[in-house]
């Protein structure tokens, strides 16, 4: 899987809803501040100018959000003018990819399966919301509904003992036979139980039957270790800049 590539999908997933600014394609969610659904991306072979680079900084602080960008490293044309200007440029996220799945365990008193109904996608919106700390539980912040109705698709744990969604992941549309899967979150009281294994190996093995190509992108150490169990590699990083003035 080329980086070049990847980069190119996860551009190609927010471009109908981003806004330009400069040489950056921003993405703002209306209804949460929270830093991973509000962020920019370089276009191709970016070299922001200081200037730019202010223009950004102001688009997102006049709408109350954090600047922060994602984008495969290493972009020294990029690094560089926003570590000059103020961001913290050090932080990453580990990006990896599968070539074979190696199917996860079965997790005792819990069922994974994928879903479409509305009311079903209604409670992964819920458990997601929890499991992020967002404090509306009504409120779809990642277009869940949306993304299924586009031709993603969503994966649901639910506990067998109470019939409560327990965990969600979502794996969109597929951009050029890639597919990201990503959103996966899982009830704190329900957690250590290898539900974001089950699920994640859920999206991977149904995106794999019909040809894409799954990547994730995943914080460092434990989550990619849960991951590595289910044959995914580390090819990359991806920035996770923050402004800290």
């Amino acid at each position: 899987m080329e980086l070049r590539a990847v980069q190119a999908c996860l551009r190609a997933g927010i471009e109908a809803r981003a806004t330009t600014v400069g040489p950056f394609l921003v993405l703002l969610n209306t209804t949460t501040d929270n830093p991973f659904l509000n962020y920019a991306v370089p276009v191709d072979n970016a070299a922001p100018t200081a200037n730019d680079v202010a223009s950004l900084i102001d688009f997102f602080t006049s709408r109350d959000r954090i600047p922060r960008l994602e984008y495969i490293r290493p972009v020294p044309a990029v690094d560089g003018p926003l570590r000059d200007a103020g961001f913290d440029v050090a932080p990453t996220l580990t990006l990896m990819a599968i070539d074979n799945l190696i199917p996860a365990p079965a997790s005792p008193g819990y069922d994974v399966r994928l879903i479409e109904d509305e009311s079903a996608l209604r409670q992964a919106v819920a458990v997601q919301n929890i499991a992020y700390g967002e404090s509306d539980t009504e409120a779809d912040p990642i277009g869940i509904v949306g993304i299924v109705k586009r031709g993603g698709c969503v994966a649901l744990a639910v506990d067998q003992a109470t019939g409560q969604a327990v965990g969600a992941g979502v794996r969109p549309a597929p951009r050029n036979e890639l597919v990201e899967i990503f959103g996966v979150g899982v009830l704190p009281e329900h957690r250590r139980h290898g539900l974001a294994r089950l699920i994640v190996g859920m999206l991977t093995e149904e995106a794999m039957c019909r040809g894409l190509q799954p990547f994730l992108q995943v914080e460092k150490d434990e989550p990619g270790r849960i991951y590595e169990r289910l044959g995914y590699f580390t090819i990359g990083e991806m920035a996770d800049a923050r402004h800290q003035k």
